[in-house]
């Protein structure tokens, strides 16, 4: 599939699960304090400044031949922390022109519906496209110790996406988008032996249906752009497919292409955490230049790709960190 080559990708934090505006950064990462004090900041309070939350949003910035076209990546979990983000951060929710959410998982979905409605008021009414994949809408839970089941918030079904100022594009194709540079994957292959997906979850097809295993969640997707000179950056909001099963994916569809950068949540808390070891070791088959952790990776992760590969390979994201990377 072809992927317009961009000149410079910019990827701003607008959701995650930690702030952080103290530890310093590479020179490819601008801190949420700058952009703040850029708009104007002259004095620090509580109320100034970002909140995190558990979940993921990212307004990602493509330029390419014929201008810069902008993407939102999943939209969080919940209304407030979109809108007093993305406030405080300048976005300018009226240039946001397509939209996707990467899985099925209330920490994505939740504050979608405000972020269209910013987009919408900032732009006179105008629906974007929002892209969706059909195995996503199903009820789900998490099964607890004592064998109960834990719901969560259902995501919106396509027609109440279209209330909330959307144009729903329920697929499970792969596609490019806005002047083809933006790629969103198909579902992704299961290739590890280990990478086994969220254990925990069920589905059920009903309000009276059973609870079924629904480990594997293959409704989840991942995003790619392809920056000139460098390669390949990936966006993978929560891997429950397996960050090495999502790099292998990436690379498969576009080879030749040099992976640059990678990020996202790695989902290696939690019960995952005792993959860490062989992740981290399988992240180096693709002598990626820059891997961002985020969301629900978790600090054991974290640390472990430190060690193992050092800064600036390893750069943490956080709410109002932006990442830069240009052409040579």
């Amino acid at each position: 599939m072809n992927l317009t080559e961009c000149d410079k990708v910019e990827i701003l934090v607008l959701v995650d699960n930690v702030v952080d505006t103290l530890s310093s950064t590479p020179f490819f990462v601008t801190r949420e304090t700058a952009i703040l004090r850029k708009r104007g900041l002259r004095r620090v309070s509580g109320a100034a400044l970002c909140c995190a939350n558990h979940g993921l949003s990212l307004v990602v910035t493509a330029h390419g031949p014929d201008g810069p076209r902008h993407m939102l990546f999943d939209g969080g979990p919940v209304d407030f922390a979109v809108e007093r983000n993305g406030t405080r951060l300048g976005v300018d929710f009226g240039r946001i022109e397509a939209a996707m959410l990467s899985h099925g998982h209330w920490d994505h979905a939740g504050g979608l519906p405000r972020a269209l409605g910013l987009v919408n008021a900032a732009n006179g009414g105008k629906a974007i496209p929002l892209y969706l994949h059909p195995g996503m809408f199903h009820e789900r839970a998490t099964r607890q110790p004592d064998d109960g089941v834990m719901p969560m918030e259902n995501v919106p079904s396509p027609r109440d996406w279209r209330d909330f100022g959307a144009e729903p594009i329920v697929t499970d194709r792969p596609t490019t988008v806005l002047d083809d540079l933006f790629y969103i994957s198909g579902e992704i292959p299961r290739l590890t032996a280990y990478e086994h997906g969220f254990i925990e979850q069920v589905r059920r097809t009903g309000p009276d249906a059973p609870w079924e295993p629904d480990p594997l969640l293959m409704d989840e997707r991942f995003m790619a752009v392809n920056v000139k000179g460098r390669g390949l950056v990936v966006f993978s909001a929560c891997s429950h497919a397996g960050i090495v099963n999502v790099m292998h994916a990436a690379t498969a569809a576009f080879p030749g292409v040099k992976p640059h950068a990678v990020i996202g949540g790695f989902h290696l808390s939690g019960t995952t955490e005792a993959i860490i070891p062989q992740t981290v070791q399988d992240l180096g088959q693709f002598n990626l230049d820059h891997i961002l952790p985020a969301h629900c990776t978790g600090w054991r992760a974290v640390n472990a790709l430190v060690a193992a590969y050092g800064e600036p390979k390893i750069a943490p994201a956080a709410v109002g960190k932006r990442f830069t990377f240009s052409a040579p």
